[in-house]
């Protein structure tokens, strides 16, 4: 106070003699009466500061070894009595530890903690909770929040179990959910309810309290309870946990009262308005509700104040505390019928419109509503009620405002509504309201600068929305120029936020802006733009336009070489004895043709019979076909190449193993799925073709992992390769926006088609035709004579293609998916569109089709099914994006899928789940079945997860056979052939491995 100056200081009239005992030594002051009833001024005159400190200092010393002296010179008995009348913080070994109060719900503190105080709490939770050495707490609080120090002794003295994880698993809920109920089997949670919201209201359902979850208490404190309501819809049907409301402050650290909320009360199916009651004192606890003027309260509403004889702790410079103590909370309860009931905080309480309102009953209010994840309330600036929302799903404002009106009076109306992706929290677990009030001021700003100066500012803005949405405020760096969205921390939900607020802050919408977002980089995100907000001006050294005249001089140099002038060395007819072949490309897709001469020879020849995919004039045949078998170890194991130590099975089960066959070197990340192609006459020579992100397109003997052959294509590849009709061709995509047309025994450029954008997408070719179709991130289809070297059909799809379209022969339907969202059914003859369905949301998954349905699924976490006329049978949502595209069974009774929530999914045909099968990352990659001879013909699955994981599942049940772990992300997908399962890795390598049953060695 000295060092500031300080003229004028105001002074609650409780703590006027605290204040005149503390500072008389140190300064005179004159006393102002104020208007405030509570408050009084005084002005403050610093004389002989130094001084005074220290004679201050010198008398406190006095005095407390004159206590020392008398206490000696006193009786043993007068001693005793003495000591029992207050509690001294310079006693030797009296404070157990020492803590900042948050700040949160009050002034912040400091707090020295007693022994004295906390034992209680571990004693009294030790056998509240029936705790044992066999169960495992989960240590949710940051030592920095005194809830801490009750989990780890707890945990400690009765031989349990201590879950640490570190923060970088706190912060992502899928992660933290595996960790806890998954891979350690949590028995014991204690948390703030933010915490717990955070896990999403479905994950919580599934996972934390799920019926077979392994929680058997969970106990929520530090901030208002659910409301039961709201409590009864996160419980899984026969979830046995054991649920308690805790309370308490931190100046009598830790918690003070407790309440199990019955169980009768959790199954009941009536709806439940009534708020849950503090409960009863914990061991030592002393609790009163007291009256404005101090008088305890028996019936009706007060202030909650805690102590107890040992409960007291040291606040700020505090030396002596009187034992039994009552410190009041700030927090205000009901009480009726002699139960306690939580009102809210004293700063919760605000007049609006003339009326008191409590603000945490808006909060409760609009979390009930269905619609509502979760929420937060603040009273912003103390003029605005500002409701803070994470939704289910799109929510459009006015229905939630509607939704409120119905149950709250008009004086609790928020008056705005903002949309987050997820609530804010501090370190302890608690809402972050400065947080939030800086995304609402952020939200005002935004609102405001719809008038942009130019382009500089345009770029400067939207580098600051980029890191604002990514959560990269305090990253000093610039953004790079080709930073994507999604690999940078962004998401689907995030992707959205940021397209709104691009919006308001250029104040108009921007046609086909989210997809951009989701698919280019920040300069191309930025130069689309442009063209809405500035069209008049001179966009010359644009990106985009930049990129199409590169497209076009590709092709001009490109077109002009030797090869297009040149005919195929291969001849072009399809003579059966030579052109013979099965095909194999990612989701247990099987191409045969020309094979039925062949097909007694072929022992293990693959059933999983597609209608997108097999000829009708084979499809006879492939009925009574079976999948890729797994038939033991393949032959010429000879070839197989040394691996380093860190490619090795993750797993000693005996029922699989993984034995690295071969690994081939592309030069950079292969994302690219494999195509594996297995001539009918001599099926040793089958072939695997895959490209990379060096430009690399390779043919690799399937069996040696010798390079046959190698093609440098214009840029980087994603896209996986196709077969043509005949054999002779292999049709891949490229990032330059070309379409390559390679000769498939010699790698040899035959035609390259120029499309407007990078084309990520993979060519599906007509059985009965020979027509390749493909899609262009230009937003077109199309299709492809590659015999005659002409487009002879493009159609605009409204979106960017991303994924792979897929051909149905019954009915003759041709399927693609956009990145707008759209579905499209197109008649593959003439290029003109059938029907099509707007998801809402992005489509980067593959559409699959089977004979009755047509499969897909959306970044909004649903999997969709449609009849072939459009029709939507169903839908199953999952927690997070689905990325991954479907693989059906051979009997396409089932379906396989991953999703970003790290699991993989098997669905009936009529939409209900089978299993699912959680693993260690997000799943990408598309799954792909086959068949285990060795084992009574089971079929088997096989996926990969983007940490590396090669999973082996039984189909039937999800029950693991096996895992392997492979140097690097993995966002290829895998196939299988024999006892060979390929895919491409980010480590570079395309690997080849061998599937051995547990019988083999």
């Amino acid at each position: 106070m000295k060092k500031c100056n300080l003229k004028y200081i105001l002074v609650e009239k409780q703590q006027i003699n605290k204040f005149k005992s503390s500072y008389e030594t140190l300064l005179n002051y004159d006393v102002f009466t104020v208007e405030h009833n509570d408050l009084v001024l005084f002005r403050l005159h610093w004389k002989n500061v130094e001084v005074s400190l220290m004679l201050n200092n010198s008398i406190r010393r006095e005095t407390y070894e004159k206590e020392k002296m008398t206490k000696s010179m006193n009786s043993e008995n007068s001693s005793k009595e003495k000591s029992e009348e207050h509690m001294d913080v310079r006693l030797k070994h009296c404070l157990a530890y020492v803590l900042h109060t948050s700040g949160t719900t009050g002034i912040p503190k400091i707090v020295r903690v007693p022994h004295a105080c906390i034992v209680p709490n571990i004693q009294h939770f030790r056998v509240l909770f029936e705790i044992t050495q066999e169960d495992v707490l989960f240590l949710a609080s940051p030592l920095t929040f005194d809830p801490s120090v009750v989990e780890i002794f707890v945990a400690l003295s009765s031989g349990a179990s201590l879950l640490i994880v570190p923060t970088s698993v706190k912060v992502l809920p899928s992660k933290l959910a595996a960790v806890l109920f998954s891979h350690h089997r949590v028995t014991i949670l204690q948390a703030t309810p933010t915490l717990l919201r955070r896990f999403g209201s479905q994950r919580i359902k599934s996972t934390v309290l799920s019926t077979n979850t392994s929680l058997r208490v969970l106990a929520l404190g530090g901030e208002a309870f659910p409301s039961l309501t709201v409590l009864k819809s996160w419980r899984g049907i026969g979830n046995k946990t054991q649920i308690f409301n805790v309370y308490g402050i931190t100046e009598v650290s830790s918690w003070a009262t407790f309440y199990r909320i019955p169980e009768k009360i959790l199954n009941s199916t009536l709806k439940c308005e009534l708020p849950v009651q503090l409960g009863f004192p914990l061991l030592g606890t002393v609790v009163e509700v007291k009256d404005t003027n101090g008088f305890t309260v028996q019936e009706g509403n007060g202030q909650v104040f805690l102590g107890g004889r040992n409960r007291v702790c040291f606040l700020d410079d505090e030396m002596t505390v009187p034992l039994g103590t009552m410190r009041a909370t700030g927090d205000f309860v009901t009480i009726k019928d002699g139960e306690i009931f939580f009102l809210g905080r004293k700063d919760s309480q605000i007049k609006r419109h003339g009326k008191r309102l409590n603000i945490e009953l808006v909060q409760q209010v609009a979390e009930g509503l269905q619609q509502v994840e979760s929420c937060a309330v603040t009273w912003y600036n103390q003029e605005k009620l500002i409701l803070f929302m994470v939704s289910k799903n799109d929510l459009v404002k006015d229905y939630i405002f509607k939704e409120l009106q119905k149950h709250l009076p008009s004086h609790a109306i928020p008056d705005e509504l903002v949309l987050i992706d997820s609530l804010p929290f501090t370190s302890h677990g608690k809402i972050d309201v400065s947080e939030l009030n800086k995304i609402y001021l952020n939200s005002i700003d935004l609102k405001s600068e719809c008038k942009l100066n130019g382009k500089e500012e345009l770029w400067e803005k939207l580098h600051h929305l980029w890191k604002s949405v990514l959560s990269l405020s305090e990253d000093p760096l610039e953004v790079p120029d080709e930073s994507l969205f999604l690999n940078s921390g962004g998401d689907s939900l995030k992707s959205i936020r940021l397209l709104n607020e691009i919006e308001n802050l250029v104040g108009t919408s921007v046609p086909g802006l989210l997809e951009i977002i989701l698919s280019s980089s920040i300069l191309e995100i930025y130069n689309h733009i442009l063209q809405t907000v500035f069209p008049d001006e001179d966009l010359t050294f644009s990106k985009k336009y930049a990129t199409k005249r590169k497209y076009s001089d590709v092709n001009q140099e490109e077109t002009s070489g030797k090869s297009l002038h040149q005919e195929s060395v291969m001849p072009l007819n399809c003579d059966n004895e030579i052109n013979a072949f099965i095909a194999l490309s990612r989701g247990s897709q099987i191409l045969s043709l020309n094979t039925t001469r062949f097909l007694t020879k072929l022992e293990h020849c693959p059933s999983a019979y597609s209608s997108d995919l097999i000829s009708q004039t084979n499809i006879q045949n492939m009925k009574s076909l079976n999948p890729p078998a797994l038939i033991g170890k393949s032959k010429d194991t000879s070839c197989v190449a040394e691996v380093s130590e860190e490619e090795t099975s993750v797993m000693g089960a005996e029922k699989m193993e993984f034995h690295v066959r071969w690994r081939s070197d592309t030069g950079k990340c292969v994302d690219a799925s494999p195509l594996v192609v297995i001539p009918a006459v001599d099926k040793s020579s089958a072939t695997v073709y895959i490209g990379s992100h060096s430009h690399r397109m390779m043919a690799v003997d399937l069996y040696s992992g010798k390079v046959k052959w190698e093609q440098i294509l214009g840029d980087r590849i994603e896209s996986s390769a196709c077969v043509s009709k005949c054999g002779n061709f292999i049709v891949v995509g490229c990032y330059n926006g070309l379409v390559y047309i390679l000769k498939s025994n010699s790698g040899e450029k035959y035609w390259m088609f120029t499309t407007e954008d990078a084309v990520k997408s993979s060519a599906t070719v007509d059985p009965t035709t020979g027509l390749f179709y493909i899609g262009s991130h230009d937003q077109h289809a199309y299709a492809l004579d590659i015999y005659k070297k002409k487009c002879v059909w493009k159609l605009k799809c409204g979106g960017t293609v991303f994924s792979s379209p897929c051909l149905s022969l019954i009915p003759y339907h041709l399927y693609f998916a956009t990145l707008g969202g759209l579905l499209l059914a197109i008649n593959p003859a003439t290029g003109k569109r059938v029907w099509k369905h707007s998801c809402g949301k992005p489509l980067f998954s593959s559409p699959r089709c089977c004979l009755q349905y047509i499969c897909i699924g959306c970044v909004d976490g649903n999997f969709l099914c449609f009849t072939h006329f459009g029709e939507q049978i169903w839908q199953f949502s999952t927690n997070e994006p689905i990325f991954s595209s479907p693989c059906t069974s051979a009997s396409e009774q089932e379906i396989f899928f991953g999703s970003h929530d790290c699991f993989i999914y098997c669905c009936s045909m009529k939409g209900h789940l089978q299993w699912k099968f959680e693993t260690t990352s997000r799943v990408y990659s598309t799954p792909f079945a086959f068949h285990n001879h060795n084992r009574g013909n089971e079929m088997l699955l096989a996926a990969a997860s983007t940490d590396g994981k090669l999973w082996i599942l039984e189909s039937k049940s999800g029950e693991l056979q096996s895992v392997y772990q492979l140097p690097g992300e993995v966002f290829s997908s895998p196939v299988v052939w024999e006892s060979m399962l390929i895919i491409g890795c980010r480590n570079n390598y395309v690997y080849c491995l061998d599937l051995l049953g547990g019988n083999q060695r």
